[in-house]
């Protein structure tokens, strides 16, 4: 018998997914846990394997396509069936507009072996199809809680879905069950991060920016849409405030270019500047654990251990795995956890798990050249951090008898977005002198 390829479930909270790339064609051989097609859900981008050894029989969901979990997407036969190979399904393409402006009627049935004709589908059934398609679960969910038709609510997200926004504008507005629409409200960017779940889209999924044709018109990804709903949600929820250290790691740069070689034979794993950061951010964040709390509902939650989120930078986006319990590695360990997570994060093998659970967040804008930048906060978090360039600079250097002098001086310039609801700027100042002394001093053995 063939087997089934389904939609997996990417974590407990995730109800569905877009299928964003078949990695193989209907006819291919493929091996056990082999990558066979990637997918983008609200927490993660990843690859899913090939649950047989067998030939792709059927693609059964299209690129571009979001379907809930454990929808069967394709199938797998085992060589020695010889099964007929299907082609993936062609998005259906527009009937040409009739002549004149008449109301066209559904297509009579055709008549059963007897003569008889067939029944229709119940026109509930047609109806509950159509929910489905234009609204999500929880979109669903909340229209049963409030015993709200969804017909009788206007869709703002792509293709008429129905968002979340919509459904809660629908019920502050009083309509309820009244039959009347209300105004349209404009969703927030990336209010629907969700594609229609019934037919394929008409256009192919989105390629990266780089390819695109000037002129083109073309939808975000899903992740896209994410990460502008994210940063909308950020903005409206936290306090944001700034503040910028210059700091000397020419101690560190120096450090580095002398061990960097035999760390590398050493321990199997290249020496970067991002451990250093992260060990100076730690052991601030030990100091002062107001800058590593979160702000709840019932009050502020002071976190037991440092999960250290690393913003990576992606060619179709941006994801933060999370180095969970950094406080508990070593330097070697926390070098070792941020190349890992960075090579999975760009190879599609993040688990939902790994990129939940951050208690603050080290960007680092000045890889591409950055001085500085001001991050916007990774919620649930109250602070995230901006490692700039490093750059060499003329800086005026005190030696131990007081006599000032001009030298060439590696420098950094470090930034603290930090949510002031929680953390006051006398705080924040603190928190950064701190993480500044301990890089310009540093002495800890980096194994």
């Amino acid at each position: 018998m063939p087997t089934d390829i389904v939609m997996p479930q990417m974590g407990e909270s995730i109800v569905e997914g877009t299928i964003t790339k078949w990695l193989k064609k209907p006819g291919d051989k493929i091996q056990r846990d082999e990558p066979l097609f990637e997918i983008s859900t609200d927490k993660v981008d990843a690859e899913i394997p090939a649950p047989a050894s067998g030939v792709l029989q059927d693609i059964k969901v299209t690129e571009g396509t979001t379907v809930q979990v454990n929808t069967v997407v394709g199938t797998i036969a085992s060589d020695g069936e010889g099964a007929a190979v299907k082609a993936a399904p062609a998005p259906e393409k527009k009937a040409a507009p009739a002549a004149a402006p008449v109301k066209a009627q559904p297509p009579a049935p055709a008549p059963q072996a007897d003569g008889s004709p067939v029944a229709s589908a119940p026109a509930t059934a047609r109806h509950d199809e159509d929910e489905h398609a234009r609204s999500s679960p929880l979109v669903r969910k909340i229209a049963r809680e409030h015993n709200v038709d969804l017909s009788q609510v206007e869709g703002s997200g792509l293709g008429g879905r129905i968002t979340k926004q919509d459904i809660l504008a629908f019920i502050d507005s009083g309509s309820g069950g009244a039959g009347v629409s209300p105004a349209r409200v404009p969703a927030e960017p990336g209010e629907d991060a969700r594609r229609p779940t019934t037919a394929p889209l008409e256009s192919p999924a989105p390629l990266p920016t780089p390819a695109a044709i000037p002129g083109d018109l073309v939808p975000p990804t899903n992740m896209r849409k994410i990460i502008a709903q994210r940063m909308i949600e950020s903005r409206r929820t936290s306090a944001h405030v700034h503040c910028m250290f210059e700091v000397d790691i020419t101690r560190i740069v120096n450090l580095r270019n002398k061990l960097k070689s035999s760390f590398e034979q050493r321990n199997g794993a290249r020496l970067t500047f991002m451990p250093f950061f992260v060990r100076a951010v730690i052991i601030g964040l030990q100091q002062f654990p107001i800058v590593n709390a979160s702000l709840e509902d019932a009050g502020i939650r002071y976190h037991r251990h440092v999960n250290v989120g690393i913003a990576v930078a992606l060619d179709w986006g941006l994801i933060v795995p999370v180095l969970k319990d950094a406080d508990e590695l070593n330097f070697l360990g926390l070098q070792r956890g941020i190349t890992d997570l960075g090579e999975r994060a760009r190879n599609k093998k993040l688990k939902p798990e790994e990129v939940e659970g951050s208690t603050f967040t080290v960007t680092n804008p000045g890889q591409f050249g950055a001085v500085f930048g001001l991050p916007i906060i990774n919620q649930p978090n109250s602070a995230i951090m901006g490692v700039g360039g490093i750059n060499k600079m003329p800086l005026v250097v005190t030696d131990k008898d007081g006599a000032d002098s001009i030298a060439v001086r590696s420098v950094v310039h470090l930034t603290l977005g930090y949510d002031h609801r929680l953390i006051d700027g006398a705080v924040a100042d603190q928190f950064m002198a701190f993480v500044k002394n301990t890089l310009e001093g540093w002495s800890e053995d980096v194994g």
